[in-house]
């Protein structure tokens, strides 16, 4: 294989036995691989989808990761903050991604739609504009993180202390309320 791949469409591949060749992937789909403890290192994604696939710790050292979208996949403990931080940009749909880290990874404006982020940590991260729509986020770190015109008004089990993280003119509902004021250990009904 070339250095070079687009258009192409990957599918059912299991990439724990036959690794993916090391190139540049632009515009191609991967439709329900399996990528669980792989090496993706040093790998880059353009304008990729990944629909049904299981990243499980795969190793993402180097990786560059742009424009992409994730459907309906497993990504549970990807190092996110391994990746080249130039032109990182991915898009989270019906995804789990339980005990992943993006500390210091700028995600401005990112969309994360009814994902489930267990315990997924975003020390560090600048996620200004980013709307998490339907997201459970219980155990979710947010800590020293930009979450300016963050939209939370549909997302579930977040704690926030507004004291340690920019908050301003992010988007709460009034059923979030408790998220914010948890550490004041007040009785909300």
């Amino acid at each position: 294989m070339s250095d070079y791949c687009e258009d192409k469409t990957f599918c059912k591949n299991d990439f724990t036995i036959n690794c993916l060749p090391k190139a540049e992937y632009e515009k191609c789909t991967f439709m329900s691989c399996n990528f669980s403890e792989s090496d993706l290192g040093g790998i880059v994604f353009v304008e990729c989808l990944f629909e049904n696939c299981n990243l499980s710790l795969a190793d993402l050292t180097n990786t560059a990761l742009r424009d992409i979208k994730f459907k309906n996949c497993k990504l549970l403990g990807l190092a996110f903050h391994n990746c080249r931080k130039f032109g990182f940009s991915c898009e989270f749909h019906s995804c789990i991604l339980d005990y992943s880290t993006f500390h210091g990874i700028k995600l401005r404006k990112t969309y994360l739609k009814d994902s489930k982020l267990l315990e997924t940590d975003f020390t560090g991260c600048d996620l200004a504009g980013t709307v998490f729509k339907n997201c459970d986020l219980k155990g979710t770190i947010f800590n020293d993180t930009n979450l300016e015109k963050c939209d939370f008004r549909t997302s579930t089990n977040f704690y926030i202390d507004p004291e340690f993280n920019k908050v301003t003119k992010a988007k709460f509902s009034v059923y979030g309320l408790i998220g914010l004021l948890g550490r004041y250990n007040l009785d909300i009904s």
